[in-house]
């Protein structure tokens, strides 16, 4: 379970859950696609891809938000996910990187290879209102 891992401890992709943080993860980047790409008033832009990304347990999608984010996530290869969160897009997981993560390409490690038939993000979650107090 991922609430009870160690620091720095790689977790599978099948163990996600929403709202969990401080994630390590090697995963493979299967696919990118980019969901929006706007100019700022200054000049600069604001650019989002979305990956798939996955290891032998299951794929869940990716948001890379930011150049550095972007141009790691290569379709093809491998990534290891240091302190990544799970963000919720419309009752659906999403993995991310804010600026307490890191993403590095890995290279030289065993070959992942992807379970596509477990999508995480395929889940849809719905927020139930609890009537028990403590």
């Amino acid at each position: 379970m991922v609430g009870n891992t160690t620091p720095g401890e790689v977790v599978p992709v099948d163990s996600l859950r929403p709202g969990t943080t401080g994630l390590n993860l090697v995963v493979k980047v299967l696919d990118a696609k980019e969901v929006m790409n706007k100019k700022r008033p200054d000049g600069s832009s604001v650019r989002i891809v979305e990956c798939t990304v996955g290891d032998a347990s299951g794929v869940i999608l990716f948001s890379a938000k930011n150049k550095q984010q972007v141009e790691t996530m290569k379709v093809g290869t491998t990534v290891r996910v240091h302190n990544g969160k799970i963000d919720m897009i419309r009752g659906t997981m999403r993995l991310a990187v804010d600026q307490w993560g890191l993403l590095k390409e890995e290279s030289g490690g065993e070959e992942v290879l992807p379970n596509r038939d477990n999508n995480l993000s395929l889940v849809v979650y719905e927020l139930v209102a609890s009537t028990d107090l403590f």
